[in-house]
């Protein structure tokens, strides 16, 4: 019992190893191409005294375009595939994704009433943040006046809401003027990480704390969470007091990576299935598996999406076009059991 243990583990590692490599190969990935070496000393000379020989092109190239592109996709990737391990558990569904409170579906009209009410960049990732926060605390509202189970409730609670936002979303974009704000709104709609810069990475420290944090250090909790009902009741465990807390910080990590970076989709679904599948349900090694997977394969996809064709391709729709089938062919090849 004690080496399978100690190789599940080890997984961790192997991971972030994986996670480190894709990390310093990206740099190298676009029109201007940054060696590993030079990157090592680029970024050192900002630390120690380095003689500096090389184009200060390099410097921005490094420093304002791919460093905030590489750690905000590292940041979202493991975001959404923390919180959609987490909801899977807490709501003992497989196809339960961060979305499925609405909070998506919150952050997208919230962007969309930004930009036809021409706000800033910061303004509109704030509206994002927002709406996606209030679509959660309808949903959490309205759910706890239904007598019915807790989950199902916020389930199909979460759905409707959702679903409504969806709608005025699409009322936003039927109203807004379609040469200028319906093909703004409908790019953010599609996901991207193009347009930002090292001053929007400021305040990833915020749900970092106050989100990433405290789900990593429940993660024990959620095996138990897991559990009916009743059970969890018998250990011990406040399931009402543990399910809020774990929706807060799910729904703060899911807001902010969705207010920065736009609807990606199937990152949250697909990533804790894959995890689960190597390392198995235990949220002790499943959650940090599930992040480094996700801030891996997201960052990944990023590279593909602006250097396979000459213009980029949004990332919501690589996301969905390289997801689906990855996700089919771990459904196909399932374990029984």
């Amino acid at each position: 019992m004690k080496e399978f243990k100690i190789n599940k583990k080890n997984y961790i590692k192997y991971f972030f190893l994986l996670l480190v490599f894709i990390f310093l190969v990206s740099f190298r990935i676009g029109r201007y191409p940054v060696p590993i070496k030079l990157l090592f000393r680029v970024i050192g000379s900002r630390f120690l005294p380095v003689s500096r020989n090389w184009d200060s092109t390099i410097e921005t190239v490094i420093f304002q375009i791919r460093m905030p592109r590489i750690i905000a996709s590292v940041f979202v990737g493991a975001s959404l595939s923390l919180a959609g391990a987490v909801y899977q558990g807490v709501f003992k569904n497989p196809l339960v994704s961060p979305d499925i409170l609405g909070v998506s579906s919150g952050a997208g009209f919230g962007a969309a009433l930004g930009i036809l009410l021409s706000f800033n960049k910061i303004g509109i990732q704030l509206s994002a943040f927002s709406f996606g926060i209030l679509s959660v605390l309808l949903v959490y509202y309205f759910s706890s006046k239904i007598k019915e189970s807790p989950i199902l409730s916020l389930l199909i609670v979460g759905v409707l809401i959702g679903s409504a936002f969806t709608s005025l979303t699409s009322l936003i974009k039927y109203m807004a003027d379609s040469n200028n704000k319906l093909p703004t709104i409908s790019f953010w709609l599609m996901g991207g990480l193009s347009d930002l810069v090292m001053r929007d990475l400021e305040k990833i420290w915020i749900p970092i704390i106050f989100g990433i944090l405290p789900l990593y250090l429940l993660r024990w909790r959620i095996n138990i969470l897991s559990l009916d009902e009743d059970e969890a009741k018998t250990l011990g465990l406040d399931t009402r007091k543990l399910r809020l807390v774990i929706i807060v910080s799910s729904t703060l990590i899911t807001a902010f990576a969705v207010s920065i970076s736009g609807l990606v989709g199937w990152v949250g679904l697909l990533i804790p299935h894959l995890a689960r599948q190597i390392v198995g349900p235990d949220y002790e090694v499943l959650l940090p598996t599930s992040m480094l997977l996700g801030a891996s394969y997201l960052l990944a996809i990023d590279n593909i999406s602006r250097a396979i064709t000459s213009v980029e391709i949004p990332l919501g729709i690589m996301t969905s076009l390289i997801g689906v089938p990855i996700f089919l062919l771990i459904l196909l090849n399932k374990r029984p059991g």
